[in-house]
């Protein structure tokens, strides 16, 4: 994700004429979750926002990027800078923007993006409307684009700041495209340990096959497609050697228990053999 950030500081998110400033702190929030941080306000209906208890507390680890958002007077003013702004709308309309589905404009957006910035001649911004009525017809025209969030029909309408979050997310998944990049830095930890090989995974599917007739699972005279279904099911999980150790413990166990095993190690060294199952 190392290349998102500097993408994401050419998108603004522009909230025009909000009437909640509990909506423009879960904005906030919203969007600095996916990496962003250009929160623009239009006319907002409480000026002094930005030290509004509802809109502090829900901005909650955001609240840098509320204190650092641009107020405006006027749509025009905020979308300076802006070459593509894409308007945010589920509303039927007779003239104005094209509409499309908000998937296909983030799409645009991020190849937009890609650019040289001397051939794009801005940054991109997308724009919603207040709670109650969305934007105005004279709002829209000052958009290239009108973007929809595909929704159930019989209850369209979504909340400011889930229109905000939903649409910061479909960005940040279009600045990330098809780059095999880690999402997390955490995530490598389900890969430790060196994978199994080929010698290790077979003699686990022997004793796999001895637990499962021990067990009374498997029928050794009648087999069926046991054996079978349970290779595909390990192949599927990319077994790594501390998992097929740890699985041929639980068969150890499962063929011979743990009180019928005592005894059947000696301390190393007295030259006896182990004499568990194998």
């Amino acid at each position: 994700m190392d290349k998102v950030p500097a993408l994401c500081r050419r998108v603004r998110f522009v909230l025009v004429e909000p009437s909640h400033p509990g909506n423009i702190g879960s904005a906030a929030r919203a969007i600095k979750t996916m990496g962003f941080t250009d929160l623009r306000v239009v006319s907002p209906r409480v000026r002094d926002y930005k030290s509004d208890p509802e809109a502090v507390a829900l901005a909650t680890s955001s609240v840098d990027v509320l204190q650092s958002a641009l107020t405006h007077d006027t749509l025009l003013d905020a979308l300076d800078g802006v070459a593509q702004a894409y308007a945010l709308s589920g509303y039927s309309r007779e003239f104005g923007p094209p509409i499309e589905e908000l998937r296909v404009s983030v799409a645009k957006a991020a190849a937009w993006l890609e650019l040289p910035r001397e051939r794009t001649g801005g940054d991109i911004a997308f724009v919603f409307g207040t709670e109650r009525s969305g934007l105005t017809n004279e709002q829209m025209n000052l958009c290239q684009t009108c973007s929809a969030i595909p929704a159930n029909p019989l209850s369209p309408s979504l909340n400011l700041s889930q229109a905000v979050q939903i649409t910061a997310y479909e960005m940040q998944l279009a600045l990330l495209g098809d780059k095999d990049e880690e999402l997390y830095s955490w995530q490598s930890r389900f890969d430790e340990g060196a994978a199994a090989p080929v010698a290790a995974i077979e003699g686990f599917f022997g004793h796999w096959e001895k637990a499962m007739i021990a067990c009374g699972a498997l029928n050794p005279e009648e087999p069926k497609n046991l054996m079978a279904m349970s290779r595909r099911l390990f192949a599927r999980s990319g077994l790594r050697q501390n998992e097929v150790d740890m699985l041929r413990g639980i068969c150890a166990a499962i063929i011979l228990s743990k009180k019928e095993r005592v005894g059947s190690k000696r301390p190393a060294g007295d030259g006896s053999r182990k004499t568990d199952p194998d």
